[in-house]
């Protein structure tokens, strides 16, 4: 099965590159360095300029098996080997992809200049099929296509009546009349039909450049085989109109699952986070509410649906936009492998859509991962395409923040950062609340400062004050197990250090975000102290802001 693994439920595999950011002791300033390179596969794309699509689809349904052949004559085309080596091709292609194991995915770019010659090519093939059977009808059901061949028949009624009636020419001298009138009747069934306006996620096709990058996700979806796109982008759009698609975006289906699946921030890329959580399953009310008959399953798979097209509706699909979405899925608590309508749910979920939600996953990252899954993960992973797997990115419990922040290569130790903290919600170990909630001293849009304490040290962050006014700041570490401690040391030499806050020491139980406030009427700065006596690095994050008097 080619690559078909781009959904928005949990499925698996690895990880990342990137330079190492040092712990810096003051105000530390972050710059990711990206070292993942790019690879471009040249996809060998089928020749069908010269092919009209009636022709290739009066090829598929007469000679099925020939389709095949042209698949293989299309691919041995671009390596270009004597009879005696045929064998060995098929599996050289595969050689290069071993590598990319040690590669993270590194999001293709949807600008046309940034394309190679032949991805340039099949884009062009693919738009002039879905040109021609825009122009030809063809994404309209079979049903509708016989009921526009229909009207020349009946158009054609009078003439049968003329014929058959010989005894009214006789006495008659209408039949010249009716002779002429079919004569102007018949031209009109000639015309052609007028196009189809057809949209996928709110985008009307060969409209505009949003276009482009549609029919660039079924391409990458198809290994860049032309004909292979095309069936997918047909059965997709078929599949949206059986679905209800554009009726189901409007229909309330409750808001029973809205802790489930929710969006949250963005990425360093500008990428939208999608958080699912599936611990929210382990309770059991909502669990039986969600799964326990088919209608229910039916219900819920309705609503994932509506959520991502809702969510998709948001993004760009201009070229160089952001199209796509990056999910984090908390396994925490989650109900294991033994649930079956679970299973089922997920099951049915997944092929949805792999089938007809192609390339909308910028990463996939799993957190709170527990033995089992990452069991489940070993025995499919040899299933799954090398594209699909360098998407993935597993962290257990206690590395699950830190994978948020900074994901590296296992094998090369270069971090490569992710979201920030300030878009990290707090469960998470960010510093993101949810705003209906509270009302923050800081924002979404506040940047925040990110220093790991090395074991068995102490860390501290100066503010440097240099006028009459209010400190604010945010200071958290994950997980605690340190002290923390704050205090004011004025510039000038004859006065006295203020104790803002004793050095007391914090657990995990304790708030996850110690926010405060300080009134300062002198030069001078605010010292904050984190002492961490573990034998385990520690994750620094703070922030703050001046608010003059």
């Amino acid at each position: 099965m080619a690559e078909k693994e781009e959904s928005q439920n949990p499925t698996p595999p690895p990880p990342v590159t990137e330079t190492e950011q040092p712990p810096s002791t003051a105000t530390a300033v972050k710059e990711p360095a990206v070292t993942s390179q790019t690879e471009e596969q040249p996809p060998a794309a089928p020749a069908v300029e010269n092919r009209s699509l009636a022709a290739m689809m009066e090829k598929e349904a007469s000679a099925p098996e020939k389709t095949k052949e042209d698949v293989v004559v299309a691919a041995d085309s671009v390596e270009k080997v004597d009879e005696k080596e045929k064998q060995p091709p098929p599996v050289q292609p595969e050689e290069p992809k071993i590598p990319q194991t040690l590669i993270s995915f590194k999001e293709e770019s949807n600008v046309i200049a940034d394309l190679s010659d032949s991805e340039r090519k099949a884009l062009q093939e693919l738009k002039q099929l879905v040109q021609e059977a825009l122009n030809n009808r063809h994404f309209t059901s079979p049903k509708e296509e016989e009921k526009e061949k229909q009207p020349p028949p009946s158009s054609d009624a009078p003439k049968t009546d003329g014929p058959s009636s010989e005894s009214d020419k006789s006495t008659e001298i209408k039949p010249p009349q009716e002779q002429q009138a079919p004569a102007e009747v018949a031209p009109p069934p000639p015309q052609p039909p007028a196009e189809e306006e057809v949209s996928i996620w709110g985008v009307p096709l060969l409209k505009d450049d949003r276009t482009d990058v549609i029919l660039l996700k079924f391409l990458r979806a198809r290994d860049f085989k032309v004909r292979d796109a095309f069936v997918m982008i047909k059965n997709t759009i078929q599949w949206r109109k059986d679905f209800g698609i554009e009726a189901l975006l409007n229909e309330d289906l409750g808001d029973d699952l809205e802790k489930v699946v929710f969006m949250h921030g963005f990425d360093r890329d500008g990428h939208p986070v999608c958080y699912n959580v599936y611990g929210e399953f382990q309770n059991k009310q909502l669990y039986a509410k969600t799964f326990s008959d088919e209608e229910k399953r039916m219900k819920f798979l309705r609503w994932r649906i509506q959520f991502l097209e809702r969510s998709i509706r948001k993004l760009n699909f201009r070229p160089g936009g952001v199209s796509t979405i990056f999910q984090v899925n908390d396994l925490k608590n989650s109900p294991g492998p033994g649930k079956r309508e679970l299973r089922i749910a997920t099951k049915q979920a997944l092929q949805l859509l792999q089938d007809n939600y192609p390339e909308f996953v910028a990463k996939q990252v799993f957190i709170n991962v527990p033995w089992w899954y990452l069991a489940f993960h070993t025995m499919i992973s040899p299933f799954m395409t090398q594209r699909t797997k360098s998407k993935f990115v597993f962290a257990g419990p206690s590395k699950s923040a830190e994978t948020l922040f900074k994901l590296g290569n296992i094998i090369l130790s270069l971090p490569i950062l992710y979201i920030s903290p300030e878009h990290v919600p707090i469960q998470y170990g960010g510093l993101s609340v949810d705003y209906c909630d509270c009302n923050p001293e800081f924002t979404i849009d506040d940047p925040a400062t990110e220093i790991t304490v090395k074991p068995a040290t102490k860390q501290n962050v100066e503010i440097i004050i240099y006028e009459k006014c209010t400190v604010v700041w945010e200071i958290r570490v994950v997980g605690w197990e340190v002290s923390y401690g704050a205090e004011f040391v004025p510039e000038a030499k004859d006065k006295y250090t203020i104790i803002i806050q004793k050095p007391t020491k914090l657990s995990p139980a304790d708030e996850p975000v110690v926010c405060q406030r300080f009134k300062v009427d002198e030069l001078g700065k605010i010292l904050l102290t984190v002492d961490n006596p573990t034998s385990k690095k520690k994750k620094l994050l703070y922030r703050f802001k001046v608010e003059p008097f």
